[in-house]
């Protein structure tokens, strides 16, 4: 029976080639499209997973009330780790960690190459799963001056040298450190990332002060639970840990579980509120859509030849088919259909997997080994031969044989409202999704215009190495002598970024017990003229004048210090020898940095040459920028000898901060083009045979007179009516969409009417020109050779 089914189902496969590509390459396309997503997805879901201990690990998060302004941080007093393991039953080990330390020079002999890393407890190795190739856990931080690096980066150091362990690196040309292990590398789907680790009692020696002091916040702490330990009751107990240590504390802390760091990261007024979950939902949904309009095709398709296959159904029937086989037979043709379908989609994602990993900045692999990506691929195909097998098996098997083998016609109206029906739903989800992308496209091009309080462009960023801070002036004028320079000042942050904060700020008129958020740097004379930000009072600092009581606000900070002119005004800071008076000399308009969505914390400048990190250059805007990078190269390796050259251009650091938009921009301009391109196959070949059908009408009115764009537009007419009424649709469902999805940013765009309307025209007019192939092809029959075939 199966055998008889089979060559049946390739006999008429065969006969009907356009009708079997248009199905077997829209099927294609839409598996094509949800195995890639799925391959992210997985990937997503799956972060992390390789640590064992994964469902125990926790990371140490701290809500810090501000007024009744809630914000959630990652960083933990130094002493929190090791404090809260002793005191807390049911902590059974903790980690701190530093954030990425700045690109540390290593020479190998004459080798000199850049890595990143972090410092970091011995306990990380128990922890976490991190698999040793040399060396072991045990012994690896021994001693003060180990470090453990990757096997990538033991590449990088050592090339194809084997017994790494025992070798020696000099870090910033001064101190040397012993590799004591080689880590297996780290897989991209992993929250933590490194080039190397050494430990952390190193880093806390460095910075003693500022770790043992309850109030000051710098390394990450991770904890593992006990197997039976409740996480709530622990809460409750670290909510005043800091507190008790120190009465003037207000952040509280809590644990952060690592099955959500990835997926649902982020944090509104002290609670999750989601993350990228939403991103994996909503491309699931969308890979499930786009499946299911590449099912309608087959089912449209199918019941539009259903004319085509009358005779054939009739003459089963009386030769005693029943409807069960003739439904199995239209299902087994069906399947078949769907398993060359994902035969083919496999072939086409081994080829676009390379350029589909470039957009969305994965690694991902078709995992073809796998048994679960084997069963998912079944289940894709069982689901798409079924669901697009399913309504034409019903219909065809239901036909009356006398009916049809007396050449009666057979009734479709039910079978045409839903065709009409189907072909509304494909071109919904495609104008919902072209609205989509370009509200989304708009969204991002809103935050990127956005002014900024400082210009990114034509700005250089680099970090300053061995002696460059101690010969900065002389540097400094090199640079400028260039010609290609305009100006050059140091900052101990990224401008961009979040940085240093405190609350302990006081001034007069500044209500007691008030805790505002104040962001601090540290900069040298003429940093706000490279930054380019608008000095709305006072001046900027100047060499002339090192005085570090000096200080220069944003205009935000100025307000809260009331009425008037802030000039002059007094702040006190604490500090090491008592309060600190600082001066106003400055205030500057608002600069955005950190969040991009967001409204900037105030932020205080102090004029601090001696604690520069970062050197800022910006270009001239007349010179060249390849060949001011050149310039600018000889001049510092010649200033820095031993150290290789590496620069940032601000620019670039700002679209960084924007990947997770440009990957949803990104996509949803594929999806909504692949959504397309499925519809007007459908559509294509809905045309085709409503052409055909409509044959014999075509010639008489040819003979009649009928002109070739009068029976273009009788035969596009009904279609064109089906995706009008498909904007009236998707035109609401799209608003909401794209409401919701907007509600996340507080800077965002307007939803204009527009971009409904350009939606609708681009919907039109590619369906037009889809169906109007078909529709002149037919006007354009010889009349006498049409009724001659009739």
């Amino acid at each position: 029976m199966f055998k008889s089914y089979l060559k049946a189902t390739w006999r008429n496969l065969w006969k009907n080639k356009t009708y079997s590509f248009l199905n077997i390459f829209g099927l294609a396309i839409g598996i094509v499209c949800a195995g890639v997503i799925f391959l992210w997805v997985e990937d997503e879901v799956n972060f992390d997973s390789t640590h064992v201990k994964r469902n125990r690990l926790y990371a140490l998060q701290a809500n810090w009330d501000y007024e009744g302004n809630i914000r959630t941080f990652s960083s933990t007093p130094g002493l929190a780790g090791p404090a809260i393991k002793a005191e807390i039953p049911g902590i059974a080990n903790t980690c701190r960690m530093t954030d990425f330390a700045p690109s540390l020079l290593f020479n190998i002999g004459e080798k000199a190459v850049y890595a990143t890393g972090r410092y970091a407890d011995a306990s990380l190795f128990d922890m976490f799963t991190l698999p040793f190739v040399e060396g072991n856990a045990k012994t690896a931080f021994k001693d003060l001056y180990t470090m453990v690096i990757t096997q990538k980066t033991a590449k990088r150091f050592f090339g194809d040298d084997k017994d790494i362990v025992g070798r020696r690196v000099k870090v910033d040309n001064r101190q040397e450190y012993v590799i004591s292990g080689v880590l297996k590398d780290l897989p991209d789907n992993s929250s933590l990332q490194f080039d190397w680790l050494a430990p952390f009692e190193g880093y806390f020696q460095q910075k003693k002060e500022a770790l043992s002091n309850w109030l000051s916040n710098s390394p990450y702490t991770y904890v593992e639970l006990a197997p039976n330990a409740d996480p709530a009751a622990i809460n409750k107990k670290l909510y005043n840990f800091i507190e008790q240590k120190n009465p003037e504390a207000i952040n509280h802390l809590f644990l952060f579980s690592m099955n959500d760091w990835r997926l649902r990261g982020n944090f509104e007024n002290g609670k999750q509120v989601g993350g990228r979950i939403t991103y994996v939902r909503m491309f699931s949904l969308i890979a499930w859509i786009i499946l299911l309009i590449a099912c309608i095709n087959f089912m449209n398709l199918a019941t539009a030849r259903s004319e085509k296959r009358a005779r054939e159904v009739g003459v089963r029937k009386v030769m005693g088919a029943g409807k069960r086989g003739l439904i199995a037979q239209f299902v087994s043709e069906a399947l078949l259909m769907a398993i060359f379908s994902c035969v083919l989609a496999v072939l086409i994602i081994w080829i676009v997997l390379p350029a589909a990993n470039a957009l969305m900045g994965k690694n991902l692999t078709m995992g073809l080994q796998q048994p679960a990506h084997i069963l998912a691929l079944v289940l894709i195909t069982l689901i798409c031969g079924l669901v697009a097998g399913s309504y034409p098996s019903l219909y065809l098997s239901s036909f009356n044989p006398v009916a049809v083998l007396k050449g009666l016609n057979i009734k479709t109206g039910g079978a045409a409202f839903i065709r009409k029906g189907l072909v509304v739903l494909q071109f919904s989800v495609s104008i919902i999704l072209i609205v989509c992308t370009v509200i989304i496209y708009q969204q991002i091009q809103h935050v990127k215009s956005r002014d900024l309080g400082f210009n990114r462009d034509h700005l250089l960023s680099i970090d300053l190495k061995a002696n460059m801070l101690n010969n900065f002036r002389a540097i400094k004028q090199d640079l400028l002598n260039t010609g290609m320079v305009e100006n050059v000042a140091l900052s101990d942050q990224p401008t961009i970024y979040g940085g240093n904060n405190t609350s302990a700020f006081k001034w007069k008129g500044k209500p007691e017990n008030s805790d505002i958020l104040i962001s601090t740097r540290l900069a040298s004379s003429g940093f706000i003229s490279t930054m380019g930000m608008q000095l709305i009072e006072g001046r900027d600092f100047n060499e002339a004048n090192t005085d570090s009581t000096n200080v220069i606000i944003t205009s935000s900070l100025a307000k809260m210090m009331g009425k008037g002119s802030a000039l002059g005004k007094k702040i006190e800071a604490p500090s090491n020898n008592g309060t600190l008076f600082l001066t106003v000399t400055g205030v500057v308009k608002d600069y955005v940095y950190g969040d991009m969505y967001a409204s900037p914390d105030p932020v205080l400048f102090y004029n601090m040459t001696q604690f520069g990190k970062i050197m800022y250059l910006r270009i001239k805007s007349t010179a060249d920028p390849i060949k001011a990078v050149a310039a600018i190269e000889k001049v510092i390796t010649s200033a820095n000898p031993g150290y290789p050259f590496g620069y940032t251009f601000v620019d670039d650091q700002f679209n960084d901060m924007f990947q997770s938009e440009m990957l949803v921009s990104r996509l949803s301009r594929v999806f909504a083009g692949l959504a397309i391109i499925i519809s007007c196959l459908g559509l294509f070949g809905l045309a085709a045979y409503t052409a055909e059908r409509r044959t014999r009408e075509i010639g008489i009115r040819k003979v009649l007179g009928a002109s070739v764009a009068g029976i273009t537009s009788l035969l596009s007419r009904d279609f064109l009516q089906l995706v009008i009424i498909s904007c009236v649709v998707a035109f609401p469902l799209a608003w909401w969409a794209m409401s919701s999805w907007l509600q996340q940013y507080a800077y965002r765009v307007s939803i204009h009417w527009w971009v409904f309307l350009l939606a609708g025209i681009t919907a039109i007019i590619i369906s037009l020109l889809t169906i109007s192939f078909q529709s002149v092809r037919a006007a354009l029959a010889n009349p006498v050779k049409s009724l001659k075939a009739e």
